[in-house]
């Protein structure tokens, strides 16, 4: 593909070309390719047929975490987080070493610890990514559905935005079955400070355990807010925000 790099930016078709929007910015392609029908059809095109199926086997993943998760992500995720998401079901789905090609899955392959460790640390918010703004140990009790940070100062432990006078950390924990493509969600409560030198211990703590079966997902967020007359209003539209997986059982 190219990109358009004149004044006037074209959008559409013009004979063998097509112009368009991306967030890199204005392209351009020539139209081409196999046609649709013999893709589905022809047999030397078997391997592209499993290729595309196992890629949507993983979208459809990606797709499943997003919407458990989606009350959070709405306060802390970036543009890219859905193609983000995709890759790294892909990367987990290349686990499952029973299944056929073509049919491999990510709900096969999350048993393998390899893969759970893969999930373990993804970031929705690559503006805002945990280990970058948060500086203190934390540890997930995964049998109550608790996370614990001890002995933090926010001012000196978090590296919070500038002009931010609070912090709010909370947690979710939650069954994803992505064999049933069901999930359920429990959210912690939320701890609100103030963004000084008080030491504090913290424990986030799901009131009850998510119901169904499936893989059990601990997801920690921080989010910063500025103090204007007594309300609290968020940094920048949630962009400094961070919200990660911290643990995969």
């Amino acid at each position: 593909m190219a990109k358009q790099i004149g004044i006037i930016k074209l959008k559409g078709t013009i004979g063998d070309l097509s112009f368009y929007k991306t967030k890199d910015g204005h392209l351009a392609r020539e139209k081409g390719g196999v046609d649709a029908e013999r893709i589905k059809n022809d047999p030397a095109f078997e391997r592209t047929r499993e290729n595309g199926a196992e890629f949507g086997s993983a979208a459809k993943s990606g797709k499943l975490v997003r919407d458990a998760f989606r009350t959070l992500m709405m306060r802390s995720s970036d543009g890219r987080v859905t193609s983000r998401l995709t890759k790294l079901m892909s990367d987990i789905r290349a686990l499952d070493t029973t299944s056929a090609r073509g049919e491999r899955n990510v709900a096969v392959a999350i048993v393998d610890p390899a893969a759970k460790d893969l999930l373990k640390g993804f970031n929705f918010n690559n503006r805002a990514i945990l280990g970058a703004v948060l500086y203190r140990p934390y540890s997930v009790n995964t049998g109550a559905g608790e996370i614990s940070i001890q002995g933090l100062v926010p001012n000196l432990h978090v590296a919070y935005p500038s002009g931010a006078t609070h912090m709010a950390f909370s947690g979710a924990w939650a069954k994803v079955d992505f064999a049933t493509d069901m999930y359920s969600v429990e959210l912690t409560n939320t701890e609100n400070l103030v963004i000084d030198a008080t030491q504090t211990d913290l424990l986030l703590a799901a009131g009850t355990a998510p119901t169904g079966t499936g893989t059990d997902v601990f997801l920690l967020m921080v989010e910063f807010f500025q103090e204007v007359n007594g309300v609290q209003y968020s940094m920048n539209n949630g962009s400094y925000n961070a919200l990660s997986i911290v643990e995969v059982a």
